[in-house]
């Protein structure tokens, strides 16, 4: 009989072997793409400015001195008071295809939860929602990209072995994105323009966006705050952010309109696919990653549709309408191919006008799971 053992992540050399586990157990898997290191560790260190609100403990679980899997434990203190509830999260969470192993560390993230008080278990999840979640549970070769988890069916048999059941579910689409935009939406946006008094932003250098990085966050915060689990997050949070996401930006994908006070009302923010760039750069940025970054930064024909919203006193009046049809003119000027929605929550206006309003084809579903412990 294997004796699994789960040790706690206390150095430095741990960390590492942590963050390396999954390139490693997903070597040769065409569709997961690894995160680079550099972020992994500013998120699973003192750098990360939610461990100011969230405890984290990290185990590594091993099989004669080899790594078989990993699990992070964490408890986010706003969330559960926010939501009024006394949850752990599990994140992090990878393992071979053996049960026990699962088990094994499911059950220390448990333990862990018990030991603080907590009265239940969710995941996976990290810190905020800026970070990725949720497991795929259909089309698991599907389309990934840089801020999605990839996970093998395995996961998902085992997740249900532990009597965990899904707790919400998100839908990502696949579209074609050169869809013709239709005159009548064309008019009806422009009307929309014109009677709100909203001006559509159209930036021509990148100095030009900084200036609205904080304003889009905030609105951001707005306009998810009914969302499954989620908190607005903190102005430390944001510095990452805008420092994680902004140089990514593609001004042409940077779609924001204002109102007549140049407050930010609503979003559209995508970025050229990245995915395979970072499977060149297999979570390193030197001495070639940052190469093959800057070269799919220019060179692409596919584009990820990040983050989109309406702050809360502008929606239901049309003005998702002006930052959609923009990303899809421009996606017409770029030559683009494809656009992959993010994961949008099952029922949320977002996820019912991919669904509905465009030409769209379901990529796959992800869920997180959970139960009383």
């Amino acid at each position: 009989m294997k004796n699994i053992v789960i040790s706690e992540v206390k150095s430095r050399r741990e960390l590492n072997k942590f963050i390396a586990f999954p390139n490693q157990l997903f070597k040769g898997v065409s569709t997961y793409v690894p995160p680079l290191n550099r972020d992994e560790r500013a998120l699973l260190t003192d750098k990360n400015p939610s461990l100011e609100h969230c405890d984290l403990k990290m185990f590594l679980a091993s099989v004669d001195s080899k790594i078989v899997g990993r699990v992070a434990a964490i408890i986010n203190h706003t969330v559960n008071e926010h939501w009024n509830k006394k949850a752990v999260r599990f994140g992090w969470f990878d393992f071979i295809e053996d049960f026990d192993v699962c088990k094994a560390l499911f059950d220390k993230v448990v333990e862990y939860g018990r030991s603080k008080g907590m009265t239940e278990i969710e995941g996976p999840f990290g810190f905020t929602d800026m970070d990725k979640e949720c497991w795929v549970i259909d089309n698991f070769d599907g389309y990934q990209n840089m801020t999605t988890l990839y996970n093998p069916e395995y996961y998902i048999n085992f997740i249900e072995r532990l009597d965990c059941k899904i707790l919400c579910r998100w839908q990502q689409y696949k579209m074609p994105a050169s869809q013709p935009i239709p005159d009548k939406v064309a008019r009806i946006n422009q009307l929309i323009l014109e009677r709100y008094n909203l001006k559509l932003l159209k930036f021509k250098k990148r100095s030009e966006v900084y200036p609205y990085a904080r304003k889009f966050f905030h609105t951001l915060n707005d306009a998810f705050k009914d969302l499954y689990d989620f908190v607005p997050m903190t102005e430390k949070e944001i510095d990452v952010y805008i420092k994680e996401y902004f140089p990514f930006i593609n001004l042409d994908f940077c779609n924001f309109v204002v109102d007549k006070d140049d407050n930010l009302v609503a979003f559209g923010l995508s970025i050229p696919c990245l995915g395979p760039a970072y499977k060149k750069a297999n979570g390193r940025l030197f001495p070639f990653g940052w190469y093959h970054l800057l070269r799919a930064l220019h060179k692409y024909d596919s584009i990820d549709l990040l983050l989109n919203g309406v702050h809360p006193e502008w929606q239901k009046r049309g003005v998702h309408s002006i930052y959609y049809a923009e990303m899809n003119r421009n996606a017409i000027k770029n030559n683009v191919i494809w656009a992959y929605t993010n994961p949008q929550i099952i029922g949320n206006e977002a996820e019912k006008i991919w669904g509905t309003t465009y030409q769209t084809e379901p990529l796959m579903t992800r869920a997180v799971f959970g139960k009383e412990i």
